[in-house]
């Protein structure tokens, strides 16, 4: 899949290319505490602090929602990204729809007369997705045979943008690399987040001070090419929050309006906008990432949200508190998912278009125009993971933090958030977990060979966007499931590269 790939250069000296020698870049060890003793650590905190309610499993066969999962990332690989089905099959979008349940199931079919997909169980039981014109993929609920609104499609406002100058458009300078940055060594780096093959890296770019330094793709894949990126959305989804905290709509600090949690006396309604992109509403559900989950004990909700065919917004406001507001960290969907809850009571109360306020709001004001928002049956987004977008895409989005929210002179962003996105959770750090803030990570820990101090946007398989103010760099990495491996130790050895081509600012 990576062979005969290619580079996109802003000078296009592609003669370069040939004489770059991949090289790996090896960290020194770090003497790392027992993982065991850490997660038992974990659990131990959350069980001190943990209430008196009680959890409900959700509701359905799991063989039957891993095909809703399997139906649904079958239809957006082939009918938004454009992906093989036979490869797609066996290389993408193992979170919803895991690899070794797929022997399990029948091979989907593919009918693209009617545009769907649909995966068969074992007694004869199928489910479906269909591909819609404006909102990508959709599961349809069981037994239904259509959806709950009206799918359309929100064109972006200049829809030919290949002459128009990076970023607002595709068209890339031609001058030289800046005097300050060693180009053979940016080269390099591009070059080695594609070593080996197996990592299958899809996509990759590189900008500095915003300005379009490299980027390249695997073979089939284009600079316009919607890739997956699963949970890079839930920074999407802090992004437009932050868009109606600076219209005045929210605050961060302010109890999260959520209709299902004003009575009297309901504990969740202290849960406030800040813990929700904190991931740290203390929301009670079961997600793979918790310390101690158990897969024996059922589907976790966590994978429900995507793959049940129902409303995700009610789901998620019904569920109890597990923890207070603001006192564990726990990575779980219905934080993202009561965040876009919000946003659409916003935008739906200010008399606005839902379904094109991110292209409106965001999209069209920093040039993105290759973003696919999917939604549940009922036209809520399912932004915690379910959305699709180039490489240069992501570098737009990441390329708006690294100005601190300005873009051509306008603040889109409130002064402050990007700070707030990019700083440690309070309650990830009473966990001692250094490694989240606001629906973005942090490399606290160190995971990778950048500064302390940058952040980024991660998704599932190996999906990157990383803002390093130090450095004045954007760096965007996507890739197929399957490779996300090696591919996230390929990727490590770019960024060190990197971190010696671009100087320190």
């Amino acid at each position: 899949m990576n062979k005969n790939n290619y580079f996109t250069l802003p000078h296009h000296r592609l003669w370069l290319v040939g004489l770059i020698l991949i090289f790996a870049c090896q960290q020194p060890a770090k003497e790392k505490e027992d993982p065991a003793i850490i997660k038992q650590r974990l659990i131990d905190r959350a069980r001190s602090l943990e209430l008196p309610t009680e959890y409900v499993a959700p509701p359905g066969d799991p063989l039957e929602l891993h095909a809703a999962g399997f139906a649904k990332v079958m239809c957006s690989a082939v009918f938004i990204t454009g992906l093989d089905p036979d490869f797609a099959a066996e290389n993408v979008g193992y979170f919803t729809a895991p690899y070794e349940f797929r022997s399990k199931l029948g091979k989907p079919v593919i009918d693209r007369e009617k545009l769907q997909v649909q995966v068969s169980l074992p007694g004869g039981l199928t489910r479906t997705a269909i591909y819609t014109s404006g909102q990508g993929c959709v599961t349809l609920p069981e037994g239904e045979t259509s959806l709950h609104f009206k799918p359309r499609p929100i064109p972006p406002a200049t829809p030919d943008n290949t002459d128009i100058p990076w970023p607002m458009g595709d068209k890339v300078p031609e001058d030289d690399f800046p005097a300050e940055i060693d180009e053979v060594a940016v080269l390099e780096a591009i070059n080695a987040a594609f070593e080996p093959d197996e990592a299958l890296t899809a996509g990759f770019v590189v900008t500095w001070k915003g300005k379009f330094l490299a980027e390249r793709h695997a073979a089939g894949i284009t600079e316009d090419t919607p890739l997956e990126s699963w949970s890079m959305g839930k920074s999407l989804t802090a992004t437009l929050m932050g868009i109606l905290i600076q219209r005045g709509v929210y605050s961060l600090e302010q109890q999260a309006p959520i209709p299902e949690w004003q009575g009297d006396g309901d504990p969740r309604a202290k849960i406030t906008i800040a813990n929700l992109l904190n991931m740290s509403s203390g929301i009670r559900i079961r997600a793979p990432q918790d310390p101690g989950y158990d897969s024996l004990l059922g589907y976790p909700d966590h994978l429900y949200l995507y793959t049940g065919g129902i409303n995700s917004f009610a789901y998620a406001a019904s569920r109890p508190l597990q923890w207070p507001p603001n006192t564990v960290g726990r990575y779980r969907n219905t934080d993202p998912s009561l965040t876009n809850y919000l946003i659409r009571l916003a935008v739906e109360k200010a008399g606005e278009d839902y379904l094109a306020f991110p292209q409106r709001a965001l999209f069209d004001k920093i040039g993105i125009q290759t973003m696919v928002m999917e939604t549940d049956p009922y036209g809520n987004f399912l932004t915690q993971g379910y959305e699709f977008a180039s490489a240069r895409d992501w570098a737009r989005l990441g390329n708006l933090y690294l100005q601190e929210g300005m873009w051509n002179g306008e603040r889109i962003l409130p002064e402050g958030f990007t700070k707030f996105v990019s700083t440690l959770a309070p309650a990830w750090k009473e966990d001692g977990r250094p490694i989240y803030g606001g629906f973005f990570w942090i490399n606290g820990d160190e995971t990778f060979p950048i500064p302390k101090d940058a952040y980024y946007m991660a998704g599932a398989g190996g999906q990157y966007t990383f803002i390093i103010p130090s450095h004045d760099l954007v760096v965007v990495r996507l890739g197929h499931y399957k490779g996300s491996k090696s591919g996230t130790e390929a990727l490590k050895k770019a960024l060190a590269l990197l971190m010696e081509a671009v100087p320190k600012h």
